[in-house]
Parts: C-alpha cells; sequence; structure tokens
C-alpha cells in the first residue's frame, strides 16, 4: 500500500468524509423509505429538519473550536515525537487497525460514561428523546456533547500517537456506522445474525433506544459489536420486539420538545421543561 499517497488524500479529508457522509445517508433514507423496519409515528417532516438543522450546527462549530479536528491531534503527536507509535515501530497497516479498533473501544467507554454520570447525561439524554429511531438520529447529538466527544478522542490520539491515516478512517467509519446502526432498516435475520458477530446492526442498536431502563443501559458500541459482548452489556433483541417497542425517554417525550432550539435547551430544563439546571437527571 502506497502510504503516502494515502496520507496525501487528507488534503481533502473534509472533502472525502462530506461525499461519503452524504452517500451513506442517501443509501440509508432510501433504504428506509423502500423497506422499514418499524412503523413510522411521527412524520419525518416533523423530525428531520430539526435534527439535520442541528447537524449543520454542530459541524460549523467543531469546525471553528477543532479545525483540525481529531487528525490535528496526530500531527501534533507526530510533530512532537509523543505516544505509543512514535516510540515503538511498528507495521504501518498495523498501527491503522489497532487505532481503528482502539478508538472504537474509546468511544464504547464513553458512550458508557455519558450514561453513568449525571452531568453528561444532562447533555446525551437529548440523543434518546427523539421520538423515533432512524438515520437522523445518528446525527442528533448535543453540541457539548460532540465537542467534549472530539476533546476525549483527541487525548487518546496523542496517547496512541497514532498515525493521521488512520485517526482518518476511524473518523469515516465511526460516522458512517452511527448512520447504519441508527437506521430504521429491515434486513433478513440471518444477514443481521452475521453482521453483528462483527458490526453493531441497527436492529442491535435499537435496543439502546428502548424506553426500558434495562434496554438504554445496553449495546453501547459504535463500530464493533465485540465490546457490548465481551464487557457485559449486549442485549440481543427489545423485550416488546422491535415493532412494537416504545423508543424515548418518559422525560421530554412530546412534539413539542423536537424544534432545533428546544433540542439545546433540553439539559438546561426538568422534566416540566422548566429551566432547572440542578435537577436529578437519572429518569431513566
Amino acid at each position: 500500500m502506497d502510504w503516502n499517497a494515502q496520507l496525501a488524500a487528507l488534503d481533502h479529508e473534509k472533502y472525502i468524509r462530506l461525499y461519503w457522509f452524504l452517500g451513506t445517508f442517501a443509501l440509508m433514507a432510501f433504504w428506509e423509505f423502500r423497506g422499514a423496519r418499524r412503523k413510522e409515528k411521527i412524520p419525518r417532516k416533523e423530525r428531520w429538519p430539526h435534527n439535520l438543522a442541528l447537524t449543520v450546527l454542530n459541524a460549523l462549530v467543531l469546525r471553528m473550536l477543532f479545525p483540525a479536528a481529531a487528525i490535528g491531534a496526530a500531527y501534533l503527536a507526530q510533530s512532537q515525537q509523543f505516544g505509543l507509535f512514535n516510540w515503538v515501530e511498528v507495521p504501518a497497516l498495523f498501527s491503522v487497525l489497532f487505532t481503528l479498533v482502539v478508538m472504537d473501544w474509546v468511544v464504547y467507554y464513553q458512550h458508557r460514561a455519558f450514561h453513568a454520570f449525571p452531568l453528561f447525561w444532562k447533555f446525551h439524554r437529548m440523543h434518546h428523546t427523539d421520538l423515533e429511531v432512524d438515520v437522523t438520529t445518528g446525527l442528533r447529538f448535543h453540541t457539548v456533547e460532540m465537542a467534549a466527544s472530539m476533546l476525549v478522542k483527541s487525548f487518546f490520539v496523542l496517547l496512541l500517537g497514532a498515525p493521521a491515516f488512520g485517526v482518518f478512517i476511524f473518523e469515516l467509519v465511526l460516522n458512517v456506522s452511527s448512520l447504519f446502526s441508527h437506521s430504521n432498516v429491515r434486513m433478513p435475520d440471518w444477514l443481521d445474525r452475521a453482521l453483528r458477530f462483527l458490526v453493531v446492526t441497527p436492529d442491535m442498536h435499537r435496543v439502546h433506544h428502548s424506553i426500558l431502563p434495562a434496554e438504554t443501559n445496553s449495546d453501547f458500541g459504535f463500530i464493533f459489536s465485540l465490546w457490548d459482548r465481551l464487557l457485559g452489556t449486549y442485549r440481543a433483541q427489545p423485550k416488546e420486539g422491535h415493532e412494537k417497542m416504545k423508543v424515548g425517554l418518559d422525560v421530554f417525550h412530546d412534539e413539542k420538545y423536537l424544534p432545533v432550539l428546544m433540542l439545546l435547551e433540553q439539559p438546561f430544563l426538568d422534566k416540566g421543561g422548566k429551566f432547572a439546571w440542578n435537577n436529578p437527571l437519572k429518569e431513566k
């Protein structure tokens, strides 16, 4: 593999990621339209404009705060000769694959932390208050959570001394995986079983969006399914079945909380929708 050519592609990483994002989004949206797993109760026109507006806002804010994203941390580690792969010489392909696997493990534990600690949950719960689970839910994260996640990822990229191309591949696969795993698509049972031995499938991750606490606190994985299996958080199917399961959270389970400004305000609201920063938020 010509690694110089691969690294040269990073000069256009934002465009490559954009094209992959648009292509994956279009594919999953079309698949949902032609073969939905669950019947849609809230029309797309009431949810999608707000979820997509939040996506654009997050992209702009992250580009301002982190112009080079996590790849910048990889270049910094390389320039300062800091981190594991700048101290230990390994084959380039190994460093890329290792970066992909370890960084997925990092975001798995980051996800668990966002559920476990009340301060983090204030912001992450907005992802769970969507009244449907589809491809746009994979983009529906609070801006503060997105910024915190970028800091966590950049920190571990520095510790790894991860190669810039490995970080690029990880970010690309992570984005595609989020769109895929949140999609409301139907696939044959045999295909779902085969895929989930390695990766998180829509049926696997949908369990995580159940309104039942035991199911909300399961299936935390983003790319690979093995972390949930190895670490005791795997749940194969929802108790009520995919068609009948109720998604979301008891808090903010109302269409009036769908507008983008309400999404941004949710961490600062109590169950009644009033401002209350110090409210207990372990509603699950």
